[in-house]
């Protein structure tokens, strides 16, 4: 069984709603190829936010067990993808901006770092890779 699942069902055109099992929380997908405007992150974005809110949440939970005192914080993640299908990100930067008060430089890179080499689930499954097994089913074909 699953550590995790989710859900992605088809709405209308391109656009999905995913949800996870253990969350029930909605998340909006969409493609700019299905024409009528963006309803919904597209999954490469999804992708990038998912890396953003993972590392800063090991971030913001390690600095506060190092006593840092963190006012305001964000995670900026850019990707750059291959001209050719599937487009795959060849490079990802992932920026943190830290403010607070009194921040030990030192302590804010070593939970960084812990973040990308230990603690973050999606920056290590997407830097050692993941085999990927698809399925399918088919209802009401011949």
């Amino acid at each position: 069984m699953p550590d995790l699942e989710a859900t992605v069902v088809w709405d209308e055109g391109l656009r999905f709603t995913g949800t996870g099992a253990r969350s029930r929380f909605p998340v909006k997908l969409d493609s700019s190829a299905g024409g009528g405007g963006f309803q919904g992150a597209t999954p490469t974005e999804a992708l990038l936010v998912a890396l953003g809110g993972c590392t800063g949440m090991d971030v913001i939970s390690i600095l506060g067990k190092m006593r840092q005192e963190v006012t305001a914080y964000e995670v900026r993640v850019r990707g750059e993808q291959a001209s050719d299908h599937p487009k795959v990100f060849e490079e990802l930067i992932v920026e943190h901006r830290v403010t607070g008060r009194n921040l030990d430089t030192a302590l804010v890179e070593k939970a960084v770092r812990l973040s990308e080499t230990k603690y973050c689930p999606v920056s290590n499954t997407l830097a050692r890779g993941v085999k990927v097994r698809f399925t399918f089913e088919v209802i009401g074909g011949q």
